[in-house]
């Protein structure tokens, strides 16, 4: 299993890479991974992205923003060749102990219409879908499911007694 880590600047252009293999319509700028990971660290810190690496070569990421108790999932991205391996599950697994680390009370994503594979990993971890973003992808309009999870920060420790 590929070993996970704090994403860094020195990870943008293998992130990139992915990013363009996997979204070559609507994939992220350089700038934009700039700005989320100025965000991400520090006593201010909002932000949670991740790398995920197999060997030398960078197999998946994702990234959490938080906000006044809102967490955004804002992408998990996986290597094809790793699908079906447990490796999306992993990722978003890290962003909901950082949501919940910044306490969050509910997550929100958006996912494409067209990505079945998706939705049934976020509907695993409790997603519910509360509506739609028209033409939300673009340029290829491509309209975005918008789906919720709360969270409870205090179920852990009922849990443990």
């Amino acid at each position: 299993m590929p070993v996970l880590r704090e994403m860094r600047w020195w990870d943008i252009a293998d992130v990139l890479r992915l990013e363009r293999e996997l979204f070559p319509e609507d994939a992220w700028s350089k700038g934009m991974f700039w700005s989320e990971l100025a965000h991400a660290r520090g006593p201010g810190a909002t932000r949670r992205y991740v790398v995920a690496v197999a060997g030398e070569r960078l197999v998946g990421y994702a990234g959490l923003a938080a906000a006044g108790g809102l967490g955004d999932v804002q992408t998990i991205a996986v290597a094809r060749d790793h699908w079906g391996t447990g490796l999306g599950a992993e990722l978003l697994t890290d962003l909901l102990r950082h949501a919940t680390a910044f306490e969050c009370g509910e997550v929100l994503l958006e996912v494409r219409v067209d990505n079945t594979r998706a939705q049934k990993l976020y509907e695993r971890f409790g997603f519910e879908a509360i509506g739609f973003r028209r033409g939300y992808y673009q340029p290829g309009n491509v309209d975005a499911l918008v789906m919720r999870l709360a969270l409870d920060p205090y179920e852990e420790m009922k849990a443990d007694g």
